[in-house]
């Protein structure tokens, strides 16, 4: 009985050596056709759909315009300078007080000048006596030609003399060239003023440049009257507006650029020295086909955007116009009410499935997702 026991279990043992192979190999055999299925699930399926933003094409009116940047300029400026040393008496302006042509600014010392024309005055007086007399004697032959005109020669030399101290007594008195604001005074009274020292510097405000340094593909364009507008970085939110009030008709051969001058009204918040970011407009068009600046395909070379049919797009190239601001001129490639893909162009390709944000699920992507769930379950 031992015997046939021990035979027993030895037959087991070769049976499920035997049978374990077989097993694993059904079991790997059975997994792949599993993940067969499952791809062709997936497959039907189909991708997922991309979500995007999209904007209609639209009609507006659209500018064409040449932008750039430039600092604001004075119409004019003059550094007031002393035409004589002396002390200041009297500082009769501040900064920032508007002056006018003339007006004296300051007072200096002017006693050696009063002495100076003083003395050439009393000079010219005595030799005007002197002629005088010697005129009625060079009538009655008693004083030579000669003699006659020295004297004469004499008096206009202390008349040029006398208008000279004169002309340095009135120095003193510092007026100003131009009318305008005090733009900065680095005197005090008491100081004591060197001749041709800047004590001054005044600024006419009353308008403001701002010069461009224009490409040359622009002269056909741009002309003297074109209207401006004018943002400056430190009064956020404001547009002035102002005018080209002259273009410079020659073209630089270095930089290949012209010069052109915007004029804008001073005197207000607009200082000059700020930075300003200027835009001409020189045609428009009233009712022009356009689309977000945004939708335009910025990685290719030729210009297009991707139009949304149905659940797909398409890229369709375009031909384009104006580019005003953040808006695009389509003149050829899209019609009116074309939806084209303002977000999520990063991820699209010609024939992609889309979803639009905002917009209810398409019936094709609800159906096909039912059907998945379906299978799914099963």
């Amino acid at each position: 009985m031992r015997h046939l026991s021990r035979s027993r279990s030895r037959g087991l043992v070769r049976a499920a050596t035997v049978l374990l192979p077989v097993l694993m190999l059904v079991a790997c055999k059975g997994g792949e056709g599993g993940g067969e299925a499952q791809a062709k699930a997936g497959e039907k399926e189909g991708p997922e759909a991309v979500p995007v933003e999209v904007a209609k094409a639209s009609r507006r009116s659209v500018s064409a315009s040449y932008t750039g940047t430039a600092p604001l300029e004075p119409l004019a400026e003059s550094q007031v300078v002393a035409k004589t040393s002396g002390v200041a008496l009297n500082v009769l302006v501040e900064e920032g007080q508007q002056i006018r042509a003339g007006q004296t600014l300051v007072r200096l010392d002017s006693a050696r000048s009063e002495l100076q024309a003083a003395q050439t005055a009393a000079q010219m007086r005595k030799l005007e006596a002197n002629y005088a007399r010697a005129r009625q004697m060079a009538e009655q032959k008693l004083l030579s030609a000669n003699d006659n005109d020295q004297l004469r020669y004499d008096l206009e030399n202390a008349r040029a003399a006398n208008r000279l101290a004169n002309l340095e007594l009135s120095y003193a008195n510092v007026e100003a060239p131009i009318s305008g604001v005090i733009a900065s005074r680095s005197i005090k009274t008491g100081n004591f003023v060197q001749i041709n020292t800047p004590i001054f510097r005044i600024v006419d405000t009353s308008r403001l440049e701002a010069t461009l340094n224009v490409p040359e593909r622009e002269l056909a364009t741009l002309k003297a009257g074109l209207p401006v507008q004018l943002a400056v970085d430190a009064l956020p939110g404001k547009v002035f507006t102002g005018v080209v009030d002259r273009v410079a008709p020659v073209v630089d051969s270095g930089s290949g650029t012209f010069r052109v001058v915007c004029a804008f009204v001073g005197g207000g918040v607009l200082q000059p020295g700020m930075f300003g970011r200027i835009k001409i407009d020189y045609d428009q068009r009233a009712d022009a086909l356009v689309v977000p600046r945004v939708a335009l395909l910025e990685d290719e070379g030729d210009p297009a955007v991707y139009v949304v049919n149905g659940d797909k797009t398409k890229r369709v190239p375009v031909k384009l116009g104006y580019v005003d601001g953040s808006w695009a001129e389509i003149r050829a490639g899209v019609k009116q009410g074309d939806q084209v893909v303002t977000a999520g162009k990063a991820a699209l390709r010609d024939g992609s499935v889309v979803q639009v944000i905002g917009q209810p699920v398409p019936k094709a992507q609800v159906a096909a997702a039912e059907k998945s769930d379906g299978t799914k379950q099963q």
